[in-house]
């Protein structure tokens, strides 16, 4: 069965780009994101890659580790490394796995049977503290992501998690939020001393609580 949201990710033992890794264990206390590649030496991927290590600060401060997959090997990774350092003028800093067993793209669902070959879709997995699963993408092979969505999807993540509000479209850190609507208008403004404003009963609005 395909992985659902809220779902505790498999756990995989798998050789990397630097060194072999329990993945929950290496995983820890923070939030992970698992990104998927269709191959080494691919041009969009080779962009991706030096994107994520460049944004790596932004990754930490958020508690988030990253790590990337690929079907190749470990030699095969660090092989492509050396290039993606060159042309992308960055230093990656976080591991690729290795999976030329598959063990990984079939526990994740990264392979898809009507894709148009039988390597990893470009898939991304954003991971909580508790291993749950909290979202997924996939693109097609020929579209790069976009990874500052994704830094945006975490900061909506872990301010929804500790405070009762939701974000809206096109939402960004510090903007307003949405009150959720378990919380009566009445409560909320006592919740929230910013202020409540009310456009319709069920939708109200709030300054970011923890800015």
């Amino acid at each position: 069965m395909a992985l659902q949201l809220g779902d505790i990710v498999p756990d995989f033992t798998q050789d990397t780009s630097e060194g072999t890794i329990s993945f929950h264990e290496w995983a820890g206390d923070s939030w992970v994101v698992l990104f998927s590649h269709p191959a080494d030496y691919t041009p969009v991927c080779t962009t991706e890659l030096g994107t994520v290590a460049s944004l790596k600060p932004e990754f930490d401060k958020r508690n988030v580790k990253v790590i990337a997959l690929s079907v190749d090997n470990a030699d095969s990774h660090r092989g492509w490394i050396s290039d993606i350092n060159e042309t992308q003028n960055t230093t990656v800093n976080y591991p690729i796995i290795a999976d030329p067993d598959r063990q990984v793209a079939d526990a994740y669902g990264m392979i898809h049977p009507n894709s148009l070959n039988n390597l990893t879709v470009r898939s991304v997995f954003i991971i909580d503290p508790n291993k749950k699963l909290r979202l997924t993408f996939t693109y097609p092979a020929s579209t790069g992501r976009n990874f500052d969505e994704i830094l945006r999807v975490i900061d909506s993540l872990q301010l929804t998690d500790y405070h009762q509000v939701a974000t809206p479209a096109n939402w960004k850190d510090g903007d307003d939020c949405v009150v959720v609507p378990s919380i009566p208008t009445d409560a909320a403004r006592e919740k929230f001393p910013k202020g409540v404003k009310e456009i319709k009963p069920y939708l109200r609005m709030t300054p970011q609580p923890n800015k």
